[in-house]
């Protein structure tokens, strides 16, 4: 047995493991190959990662995600990168939008994990980041959730986005609107400032 299939096979493992220890399950699935958006909400704990990283590893999939480039200095930059960090500069004039859509071309797999909503505390909107790079690259959005009143944690359904944003928001508000994060009170309203702007 190779040294990748060992050590995929304990993350399977330990995936299971704390999803039992915690009596979560996992419904859904991750797509077995191809370029997706995948949402990360409700986020209002820092135990959100952990389901994250459970189902990642019980799934066998990996997942990516952005981070400021700073991050990825030494010392911490290759941790940062085996954890899926992708460093992105935010003062570029190309603008973070345009350079993971770069990447996405760049790739013919990649999952790219992202909460909409930026922080753990409440706020009046969501980030419309998500959406831009998903649209620009005209790959799907895939609807990922933590769910603490059920204890719950998988992928909903996954849509390329329209370009009419109501419309496909309304389909994300729909899908998000029974579902509840650690810290209710903290939930953020799922909005984006462009939709605010039209109102």
């Amino acid at each position: 047995m190779n040294k990748n299939r060992r050590s995929g096979q304990f993350k399977n493992l330990l995936g299971h493991a704390w999803m039992a220890l915690k009596g979560w399950d996992f419904e859904g699935k991750f797509p077995p190959q191809g370029k997706f958006v995948l949402i990360c909400a409700p986020h209002t704990s820092n135990w959100d990662f952990m389901y994250l990283l459970a189902i990642m590893f019980m799934e066998r999939v990996k997942v990516a995600w952005f981070g400021k480039h700073t991050l990825f200095k030494k010392p911490f930059g290759g941790l940062m990168r085996w954890l899926g960090g992708i460093p992105v500069d935010r003062s570029s004039a190309h603008g973070v939008v345009d350079q993971i859509v770069e990447h996405f071309s760049k790739q013919e797999n990649l999952i790219i994990a992202i909460a909409p909503e930026g922080t753990r505390k409440k706020t009046d909107y969501w980030k419309s980041g998500f959406y831009h790079i998903a649209h620009k690259a005209q790959i799907p959005i895939l609807l990922g959730y933590v769910d603490y009143a059920n204890k719950k944690a998988g992928t909903g359904p996954a849509f390329i986005p329209t370009g009419n944003i109501k419309q496909d928001m309304d389909q994300i508000r729909d899908f998000y609107k029974d579902i509840r994060g650690d810290h209710p009170e903290m939930e953020s309203v799922i909005v984006l400032r462009e939709e605010l702007a039209e109102s």
